[in-house]
């Protein structure tokens, strides 16, 4: 998707000339990556050896985590016991592959072990009543929670009125006291595992829930080889949650892909096949672009708890059957959610929002996409969004922020108003009376504009190198492919080059722009996918600046250089700034 490039401030990231070339001597890497992982904040030697070389025995020990210890004793004594255990888990992507991680680490050691996934339409998010019950129904005396939890006190309440030990593994925030006092407020469970909840290592910190659901079996099990078979689960899990890419959840992408990509478990070799993905090809992009989706389609429209079957079944005609449902679950979902893009991007016009936070309502809308349509509303106004869906008075809905805006916090300081609400600093979900609606776009705005300043307002973009079109060459694409996985807090690198001439610029395909750029007799062919709108400025400009990623492009047999185009903008005089670009 095209940057805004026209709106955007461009930012270069510049490191002293020295440090650049003392990094490149310590980690053998050429000067361009040197400042590539400074600018990933990675300074030592050791953190770059990390980084560069993630391996399973440098994972970080799971009992670092608080409450590893009382989980684990609490489960050993029900597998001692041959007590029943529910894992309650979640409909999203995230949830799923924490529950099948459970699922299978428990079958390990033999448990009686069974799952529930709750319905988003008529059970709502996370671990609720409905789980307790089934709790009871089963004779289950231990529950465990994954990616859900920590804001659930009643259903941990009810679960102890009934003899019902809980265990709590999640990532989301807990609640604060209050605006002032920011003592956690945590339900009364046997245990919480939670990195959230108090301070761990920076390589568990921003474990997915996923993520802790393989550490309390890391934990378990103690023999990371018993766990091997599981990281294709952590890896799906942990893109899906848009975690940042670094410690533990690195290693879980790194090594997790390469199982996705033989498709040694049956689910997700079929998965693959259903979604047109051939055997031989696989990209790490196709998680979050091809199998993800289609993992989050059934939680969005339909029941999850079959995903967890597709995950976790060792039967290719089982598997085939649920991959082909669920393909086709996505295209149904891929049509609601235009629909209600649509009805939304009409609604916001009719409202004329100014500066304020997007808090947008109406009966009808579908809950399972409300997400997905408040992120690309939030991604193209560029302003904190709330969209919600209106069933008989009550108003549940999905929020997505942009960085400066911590959106988590601001639905704190609205909780008098809210019936319940839960998440992270820039995605949440909440519920409310519809009556409440406008108080609460009032609040969240007034909270918004006078927490943010104008200049935050203006995307930017980080640029990570500086560079002339003659220092692109394959060796460098070859070298940029070391820092693969790519994703939250490890983006592919962005290079910028200035001045350059656009050389016959056409739209290609589905409003995709295709050109060649030249500079000082140096000339590489460019795409930008849906920069189609973009041809005018380009043919109206002398010179150019563009942003892009290097990439080998494979096509007809062949490989060649190509860049992808992620932003441009007409060549402009320097700015006094000496951080713009």
């Amino acid at each position: 998707m095209a940057i805004e490039s026209l709106n955007c401030r461009w930012y270069v990231s510049k490191t002293n000339h020295e440090y650049v070339e003392y990094i490149s001597k310590i980690a053998s890497v050429s000067p361009v990556i040197a400042q590539i992982l400074i600018n990933r904040g990675l300074k030592t030697p050791e953190q770059i050896d990390l980084f560069l070389n993630p391996h399973l025995d440098r994972l970080s020990d799971p009992f670092e985590l608080q409450g590893m210890n009382k989980a684990v004793q609490r489960i050993i004594q029900a597998k001692n016991n041959n007590e029943k255990v529910l894992i309650c888990g979640d409909y999203d992507a995230d949830g799923i592959t924490a529950t099948s991680i459970m699922l299978e680490g428990f079958r390990k050691l033999s448990m009686d072990v069974q799952y529930y996934i709750p319905n988003r339409l008529s059970d709502g998010y996370g671990f609720g009543i409905s789980g307790v019950n089934k709790a009871i129904s089963i004779g289950a005396k231990l529950i465990i929670t994954v990616d859900s939890g920590i804001t659930s006190f009643e259903a941990t309440s009810k679960a102890r009125r009934y003899g019902i030990d809980v265990i709590i593994t999640d990532h989301h925030e807990p609640l604060k006291n209050s605006d002032i006092d920011e003592t956690t407020i945590l339900p009364e469970a046997v245990a919480i595992v939670n990195p959230k909840v108090s301070p761990c290592s920076s390589a568990q910190h921003f474990l997915s829930g996923a993520g802790v659901a393989f550490k309390v079996i890391q934990a378990i099990l103690g023999n990371i080889d018993d766990m091997y078979e599981l990281l294709d689960l952590a890896a799906l899990g942990t893109s899906a949650d848009v975690v940042p890419l670094q410690g533990d959840n690195r290693i879980f992408i790194k090594e997790g892909i390469n199982l996705v990509q033989s498709g040694k478990r049956v689910g997700i070799k079929m998965l693959k096949s259903a979604a047109g993905i051939k055997p031989d090809f696989f990209k790490p992009s196709f998680l979050n672009f091809i199998l993800i989706p289609r993992i989050n389609a059934a939680g969005r429209i339909d029941d999850a708890n079959d995903v967890v079957r597709l995950l976790t079944t060792k039967s290719e005609a089982e598997a085939e059957g649920l991959a082909v449902w669920l393909n086709n679950l996505n295209v149904k979902r891929q049509q609601i959610e235009e629909a209600v893009y649509n009805e939304a991007l009409q609604k916001i016009k009719e409202m004329n929002t100014k500066d304020g936070a997007i808090i947008i309502a109406s009966e009808g809308w579908h809950i399972g996409v409300i997400g997905i349509v408040a992120s690309r509303i939030a991604e193209s106004y560029y302003r904190p969004t709330l969209v919600l869906s209106i069933d008989n008075g009550i108003a549940k809905g999905s929020s997505r922020s942009i960085p400066p805006f911590n959106i988590h916090a601001a639905l704190q300081k609205c909780k008098a108003i809210l019936n319940t609400f839960g998440g992270h600093k820039q995605a949440a979900g909440l519920s409310l009376q519809s009556s409440n609606i406008d108080n609460l776009r009032a609040k969240i705005s007034e909270i918004f504009l006078t927490s943010i300043h104008a200049d935050e307002l203006i995307p930017s973009m980080s640029i990570d190198v500086s560079t002339k079109l003659s220092d692109i060459n394959a060796n460098l694409v070859n070298e940029i492919s070391k820092l693969e996985p790519f994703g939250c807090g490890n983006e592919e690198p962005l290079f910028g080059a200035k001045t350059l001439e656009a050389i016959n610029p056409r739209i290609v395909g589905n409003n995709h722009l295709k050109m060649y750029l030249k500079q000082n007799g140096r000339g590489l062919d460019c795409i930008g996918f849906d920069f189609g709108n973009y041809l005018d400025i380009v043919e109206s400009s002398t010179f150019i600046d563009a942003a892009f990623c290097p990439t080998i492009n494979e096509w007809d047999g062949g490989k060649y250089l190509q860049l992808n185009l992620k932003a441009i903008r007409p060549t402009k005089n320097e700015n006094n700034d000496s951080r713009l670009y």
